[in-house]
């Protein structure tokens, strides 16, 4: 159990140090993976950046991500769970579209110009608050590969025990603080998880300096 995504930043900072991880730069998804990463990232003494993905909720339940897409327009389906649920594809499309929308208003609101920094030949680290299905990380990590990022790190405070089997192909490297058997909802592992604003993230963002 975390107090907040500070303290979960601070622990995982603390794991990635024990296990030797080098970084060039952190990059955390927002909102919440943005007071996690600049702990991260203080600790590191690398900069700290964005990537962004707006997840594809499924029919009737939009907490569900059937999917996601991220800031430069690539998307990523769980085909398995949409034939599992029934979803259309013309449902698909329609909920990418819109989603792809946000995608590009939260790019220009966090980085004002291109999806993600140059990364070409860097070792980046990608952080969240958590991981349930892993929808939003794999469009963020194949955005991050795209990009030419030369080692790939996930690291989150808390994912289900089954996450680096799932989503192992993704990245080169998989830390995680907390693993539990039994999974609930990432707020579930936090004593306080209220939500991060825009104004708050970009804060965050824009007063970062790294101290290394």
């Amino acid at each position: 159990m975390f107090d907040d995504r500070t303290d979960a930043g601070e622990r995982l900072a603390d794991l990635l140090e024990r296990r030797g991880v080098e970084a060039d730069l952190v990059l955390a998804i927002p909102r919440g993976g943005l007071p996690v990463g600049r702990a991260v990232a203080d600790r590191l003494g690398v900069p700290l950046d964005v990537v962004v993905a707006e997840k594809l909720g499924a029919p009737g339940n939009p907490e569900l991500a059937i999917g996601a897409v991220a800031g430069d327009g690539s998307v990523w389906v769980n085909d398995e769970l949409v034939d599992h649920l029934g979803v259309s594809s013309a449902y698909v499309e329609r909920v990418r579209e819109s989603e792809a929308e946000n995608a590009r208003e939260k790019v220009a609101s966090y980085r004002g110009g291109e999806a993600v920094p140059e990364l070409a030949g860097r070792r980046v680290v990608l952080v969240d608050d958590g991981i349930a299905t892993g929808a939003t990380a794999i469009a963020c990590l194949r955005q991050i590969r795209s990009a030419g990022a030369a080692h790939l790190t996930l690291a989150v405070p808390v994912a289900p025990r089954d996450a680096e089997s799932r989503l192992g192909g993704e990245f080169d490297a998989f830390v995680c603080v907390e693993s539990p058997r039994w999974f609930g909802a990432v707020g579930q592992y936090y004593r306080s998880f209220g939500q991060v604003s825009n104004e708050e993230a970009r804060a965050i963002l824009e007063s970062y300096e790294p101290n290394g």
